[in-house]
């Protein structure tokens, strides 16, 4: 099951960016959706309308929808959850979720997360990993998550799978801060580059590399034409290019021969 929210947990639609691609490359159908009148502030979260070419109104309420997504070329078929974080009742939403999860047997649970930081536009978008427990983080490779605050509904999935001794892991984004407004889609090519490298499967990239890099040239554009920003984004860089661990371009440049492996099998 992969899961992403609108909402505190999603900056620049990050996450739900990344889903939406998987929802584009891969055949699904509708499997279930929740009821909004169960999870939703209609105050916070409102219904929108929507006309069709007939002129039929036809409302639209905020609510999640899972979708089974079937992968005959790859080892595991997947639940894909697409929402809005809920207003309430987050233990319910998440009961009803995994309940689901159970029925289809799923054997391991993706949350995918995007945050604000520090970060320079320019520079790859960086992707923790982390596991719900640290017994499932060691087995599974990735690190254990020792953040402490405020979570939202991808932290309570977590929770609640670790409970019920499904494993869980998540992908968090560093988003620049200063570009945060969506779409942000080079942090969404980064979740989705980080979901292949775990899974070690290939996934079909479509336009996203394309729209990663029209981003970027925006950015760039927009941070020449403003001398502060400029400024600011050159001392992210030098930030950013200091900190680097020598062995990690080595590291880098070892995931992308294997991912070009994974999409290119005849090579």
């Amino acid at each position: 099951m992969i899961a992403a929210f609108e909402g505190w947990n999603d900056a620049g639609e990050s996450a739900t960016g990344a889903v939406s691609h998987l929802l584009t490359v891969w055949t699904h159908q509708q499997l279930a959706i929740t009821d909004p009148e169960e999870y939703y502030d209609f105050q916070v979260n409102r219904p929108s309308i929507r006309v069709d070419a007939k002129v039929v109104r036809e409302i639209i309420w905020p609510n999640t929808i899972v979708y089974a997504v079937s992968t005959p070329h790859l080892s595991n078929d997947f639940l894909i959850v697409k929402g809005i974080e809920p207003s309430m009742r987050w233990r319910r939403f998440a009961d009803e979720l995994l309940d689901l999860a159970d029925d289809y047997e799923v054997k391991l649970l993706i949350t995918m997360g995007a945050l604000l930081a520090d970060a320079p536009h320019s520079r790859p978008i960086s992707v923790t990993g982390s596991g719900s427990h640290p017994d499932v983080a060691e087995r599974l490779g990735v690190e254990i998550s020792r953040y402490e605050g405020p979570t939202g509904i991808v932290g309570i999935l977590q929770d609640a799978a670790n409970r019920r001794d499904l494993d869980a892991v998540s992908l968090w984004a560093a988003v620049p801060h200063y570009v945060s407004t969506p779409p942000s889609p080079k942090a969404s090519l980064a979740l989705v580059n980080a979901l292949e490298d775990f899974l070690e499967i290939s996934i079909a990239q479509g336009d996203l590399p394309d729209r990663a890099k029209t981003w970027e040239e925006q950015v760039d554009h927009m941070a020449a034409e403003d001398s502060e920003v400029g400024d600011y984004v050159k001392q992210l860089e030098n930030s950013k290019d200091a900190n680097e661990i020598p062995e990690l371009s080595g590291e880098l440049l070892a995931r992308e021969v294997e991912r070009f492996l994974r999409r290119n099998p005849e090579t």
